[in-house]
């Protein structure tokens, strides 16, 4: 490590200390763990949208929209200057820079609160998870008895494997056992993660379907039975199905290694790309936006479907 990376997490663990002491930021002082979580997801996703997109995954043509920051540079409220749109892949870049500054940022203040609260320090919660990943790795850092080191001829040597060891140490070495194997995904995630998540530790069990062409019959079948319950106007049996669909078809961007959340977001930037060509092109032709204007609204959005196609940028 460089001493200008160390001195830069001084800097960072220092600001925050300033801004949560006496006479600091009104509002960093307020933060509890609770009322940050919402902006660590959020910068998260900020963070992924902006990898994707520095990264050749083109989930959307612009930067994320509102910002998070504080009056402080504290990630909460919209920052103007981020509705930039990335013109080059130095910005791109540059952009994935700022969104893990502010992953760093939420991650270290809401450890900052538990330090002053006297239950862990940001030191505390460094050396747990680089315990954890030398403790893991034995097969980089020798350090784990009962697995082969770096230098054993045996010594785990492909992803897949490191994968299984990985599981093996954080159940049988740390004792980290549930009741179910489902039981170690945690609740907290989004709907669609955490279903492709389930379905990823059912599968290392062996419950799984042998390939994609599997999971086909089943979206169909989900599909029907789903039409059933909206012809039959039962409500409860509607959202039942609905969610027995989205999860088959979780099913099949796992089995087609795709990540369903990833895929989602790119066709949410999509959609807001062309509803705001949609939008603009109706006001400047003076076209109000109404039900009663369906027709040239679809027209403008063949317009920007046809214009992404072809690899046009949208006017």
């Amino acid at each position: 490590m460089t001493q200008g990376t160390q001195e830069a997490f001084g800097r960072l663990y220092e600001t925050i200390q300033r801004l949560r002491a006496p006479g600091g930021c009104p509002w960093d002082r307020e933060q509890t763990p609770l009322s940050l979580r919402e902006t660590l997801i959020e910068e998260s996703y900020e963070t992924v949208e902006a990898i994707t997109e520095a990264e050749g995954g083109n989930a959307g043509s612009a930067s994320p929209e509102g910002q998070s920051s504080s009056v402080e540079g504290q990630s909460s409220l919209h920052d103007p200057s981020s509705q930039r749109e990335p013109s080059s892949q130095r910005e791109l870049r540059a952009h994935v820079c700022e969104e893990l500054g502010d992953v760093f940022l939420n991650a270290t203040m809401i450890s900052y609160i538990y330090e002053e609260s006297g239950d862990f320090t940001v030191e505390d919660s460094l050396n747990e998870v680089s315990d954890k990943l030398i403790r893991r790795h034995p097969h980089v850092f020798g350090e784990t008895e009962g697995f082969a080191g770096p230098e054993s001829a045996g010594k785990t040597d492909t992803a897949e494997k490191v994968l299984a060891q990985w599981d093996v140490i954080k159940r049988g070495v740390e004792g980290r056992k549930a009741d179910s194997i489902l039981d170690e995904v945690s609740r907290g995630m989004p709907a669609l993660e955490r279903s492709a998540k389930l379905q990823k530790k059912a599968a290392k069990a062996g419950f799984d379907w042998k390939s994609v062409d599997d999971v086909w019959p089943k979206v169909e079948e989900e599909l029907a039975e789903l039409r059933d319950a909206v012809a039959a106007g039962k409500k409860n049996e509607i959202e039942d199905e609905l969610g027995d669909l989205l999860f088959a078809v979780v099913n099949i961007s796992r089995h087609l290694k795709v990540d369903p959340g990833v895929a989602l977001t790119r066709t949410n930037a999509k959609f807001t790309r062309r509803f705001k060509h949609v939008e603009q092109s109706m006001k400047k032709a003076g076209i109000p936006m109404d039900k009663d204007h369906l027709r040239e609204m679809d027209g403008f959005w063949d317009e920007a479907k046809l214009a992404e196609k072809g690899g046009s940028e949208l006017p």
